[in-house]
């Protein structure tokens, strides 16, 4: 059985300080820091006239803050399921922009709000906690429906491979970044709370389905082994 909800909410929950490090608050994420930063810098150079980010899954607000370096004085609406990290990311957005900041507690499979209503949407490390096809369908549905247009979404996420062979391939050299990061029980733990948390999807099907629900111009940004950064533009 995967993790439930409540259980993910209680182990960010308990995670706050790490996850409000720009540089290292995901350091079991591999290329975490450029992944930030070219999805910061990509969402930026597409949407330049933005004025209104929604992250989704916002954690400690770090996609935001780096956002901001780009585009000063956005309204961010925050969407996390944490408490903690919310109040985090709002006290760290609200110090680094003079627009509006709003946090919602809330899972975006739950969530709602008005159609083009944002210029831009940031999904880091959260997607790979949908399960099921219509989730997938109905999130990504949900994020051309909440863009205005010509407004544009990025994910940074953990990613499988359709070919069980790649996929082991990827797993054994993720296993390896992670040893070297720490040690072997790490790799272990990290291994562990992955297989039971995360039902992640391949970046192909990702791409695919931005393109199906209306999204065009899918871009991948980068890819390294079972991590991915990619977006796209609502016409």
């Amino acid at each position: 059985m995967k993790s439930s909800v409540d259980e993910i909410r209680r182990r960010f929950d308990a995670d706050v300080e790490r996850f409000s490090n720009l540089t290292t608050g995901q350091s079991a994420t591999v290329d975490a820091p450029l992944a930030m930063s070219l999805v910061a810098a990509a969402a930026a150079t597409v949407s330049p006239e933005a004025r209104h980010v929604l992250d989704v899954g916002c954690g400690a607000g770090n996609y935001t803050l780096k956002l901001l370096e780009h585009l000063p004085g956005l309204d961010a609406t925050l969407l996390d399921l944490s408490r903690p990290m919310l109040d985090r990311a709002a006290e760290r957005v609200g110090a680094a922009t003079a627009g509006r900041v709003t946090a919602v507690q809330a899972d975006v499979r739950g969530a709602a709000f008005p159609a083009g209503s944002f210029d831009v949407i940031l999904a880091a490390a959260v997607l790979h906690h949908l399960r099921t096809g219509a989730e997938w369908e109905a999130v990504f549905g949900a994020f051309f429906r909440w863009l205005r247009p010509g407004g544009s979404v990025w994910v940074f996420d953990l990613v499988s491979s359709p070919l069980p062979a790649v996929q082991a391939l990827m797993w054994r050299h993720y296993g390896e970044y992670l040893t070297a990061l720490k040690d072997g029980a790490y790799r272990d733990a990290v291994l562990a709370y992955v297989e039971k948390e995360d039902t992640p999807r391949p970046l192909g099907y990702q791409l695919d389905l931005l393109t199906r629900v209306g999204f065009r111009d899918p871009e991948v940004l980068h890819k390294h082994l079972c991590f991915a950064a990619f977006g796209a533009v609502k016409p």
